[in-house]
Order: C-alpha cells, then structure tokens, then sequence
C-alpha cells in the first residue's frame, strides 16, 4: 500500500525528463515544408587507396545547416542515367606552348563513352566561340582543337566567357561538366588590382554562383597565358588562386604545376577521368527559404577512406504559400 506513491512519483518523474528531451530532439528532425534537389557527387578514394568502397543511399549524410536532409535518391551515372555534356573551355590569350598538350585533349575526347557529349570553345573577349557544339561524335570535337590565339584581347576576362558559356548551356537532364584551360587572370578587371593579394574577380564569384544554380561542375587546368601580367608575381597567383575557388565551389578539380607550365595533361585528363566514371546523381529534400536561392549544404558519408564532393551550394526553389 505505501509503495503505490512511490511508483507513482516515479513515473511523473521520468514523464518531466522525457518532455525536457523532445525539443532538443525535435530540433534535430527536418522540417516538413521541403523540395526535392538533386546534384552530382563525385566519390574520391582517400589516403592513397585505388579502389574506391562502394557507398549506399544509406550511407550518404546531408545536412543543411544543423538541420538533416532527407536522402530520396542515390543513383550512379551509368547506364541510361550516365549522360554528360562535357565542354572543353580554352583560353585564346595561352601561350602557344599548350599546342604541346592537345594530342593528350584529344585523346581524352576520343575515349569519352557514346553517352558523353563534348563540345570545344576559346575564350575571348569575355565571350566563347564554339569551335563544335555539343556532339556524339568524338572526333568532330577532337578535330576541332587548335592553338590558341596567343594574343590578350581588350575584355580578357575568363570568368566572363564562363558566364556566357553557361547562359548558352542547352537545358536537359544530363550531367554538366567544364574543362577549363586558363591562368586565371583577369586581363579586364585583375589589371589594376594585379598587385593586391589575394584579389579574387567579382565575375568569378559571379560564375561560380552561375554553376551551382546549374549544377555544373567545373574542372579547371592550369596554363601560362601571354602579355605582361604574366610576368607579376600578384596576377599569376591571383589567377591560380581563382581558378582553384571556383573548382573547389562547384565540386570540381583543379590542377596544376604551380605558375609553369605542365609536362603533361595526362596525369590530370585520367584523374578527371577517373572521376567521371565513379559520379552519383543525389536527389533529397532541402530546406526552402522564403525566396527561391541558392542553399548551402555539407555531405558526408559513413563509409569510410571515401569523400564525397560536392557543390558547396545548390538552387532551392521558394517554399510554396
């Protein structure tokens, strides 16, 4: 008889712990209002392993903010999801020394699989001329290499031709990737800051965003450019710089030997190529804002001696009334 309020306070104690718990635990859950996103993920081997470990939908964490997201989706880009339209972006103020890297670009195009559209580009004048659209055929594309133009022109702004180039994209379901064989410098605008360091173009922010609300990867190569900024110290650094931040922001790549000149593209074309055939289509259910924008998330995964990498951002349309 005397045990039965005992009890009865036990249990009113354990209810006031178990209410004190839910909020931190219901913080932690993803909110209800969501939209499906999707974006490509490229799985990398780490310390030094050659085989890649195989990761599962389950094994793959989103997160945006502290909030988990939903993963709906893991699909590797093979068979009929392995579509790509890969375009090989050169810039026309190179040194005519990268004519001794195009027998290893051509190679690379010719050993794309049928699923892969390529397309060739220079970048001048803050524009792209196409040298071949996008086409099943290899060979057309890799035919349509050339030497660049070696001159600096009056707008020589790569981060503009990018621009241009992604506001041309065609819209399809495909992968998106770029190539881009540049020193990073910003003959229109890094001109005057070419002493400063770390200047970074506005226009590369500007197409770095671009690319992630597109959902392109862009993969950038390293090459000396011509005229006299090649010659400073700030705007060759500052070029590499760039070119590094935006790979690293749209989930790509970026190579290079330092301010020289490569010995060979090849090491870098079978990285990239390596990373191509190992390539997952994510989809999950992201956080809206009150404004449709680009969101930021972080991906992980429980497998371990694997990265995921990733765009730092992806495009998040408004949350419906």
């Amino acid at each position: 008889m005397h045990k039965i309020p005992h009890i009865r306070n036990l249990f009113m104690l354990l209810g006031i712990a178990l209410s004190g718990l839910l909020p931190l635990h219901a913080q932690t859950e993803t909110p209800a209002a969501t939209v499906p996103v999707h974006m490509t993920v490229t799985l990398d081997a780490l310390g030094g392993n050659k085989s890649i470990p195989e990761v599962n939908r389950d094994d793959v964490i989103v997160k945006q903010g502290e909030n988990p997201l939903k993963v709906t989706d893991w699909t590797p880009a093979r068979g009929e999801h392995a579509g790509l339209d890969l375009f090989i972006l050169i810039d026309d103020a190179s040194d005519l020394k990268l004519g001794l890297q195009l027998d290893d670009l051509r190679a690379f195009i010719n050993a794309q699989p049928p699923t892969t559209l390529v397309g060739v580009g220079y970048m001048r004048n803050g524009t792209v001329q196409i040298a071949q659209d996008f086409t099943i055929y290899h060979n057309q594309a890799a035919k349509a290499l050339r030497l660049p133009n070696a001159s600096s022109s009056v707008y020589g702004n790569p981060y503009l031709s990018l621009i241009d180039l992604l506001n041309r994209w065609p819209k399809d379901s495909s992968r998106r990737e770029v190539i881009m064989v540049s020193d990073g410098i910003d003959r229109f605008r890094g001109a005057m800051d070419s002493r400063g360091l770390m200047f970074i173009s506005p226009d590369m922010e500007s197409a770095s965003g671009i690319a992630q609300r597109s959902g392109t990867i862009i993969d950038t190569i390293f090459t000396p450019g011509v005229g006299r900024l090649v010659r400073n110290y700030w705007a060759i650094n500052n070029g590499l710089n760039s070119m590094a931040k935006l790979s690293e922001e749209t989930g790509g790549d970026s190579f290079n030997f330092g301010p020289h000149s490569a010995v060979s593209f090849k090491p870098y074309l079978d990285a990239l190529q390596k990373e191509l055939d190992n390539q997952y289509i994510l989809q999950f259910q992201a956080i809206p804002g009150a404004k449709p924008g680009l969101q930021h998330v972080y991906l992980s995964t429980k497998v371990a001696d694997v990265e995921l990498e990733s765009a730092n951002s992806v495009w998040v349309q408004a949350k419906h009334p």
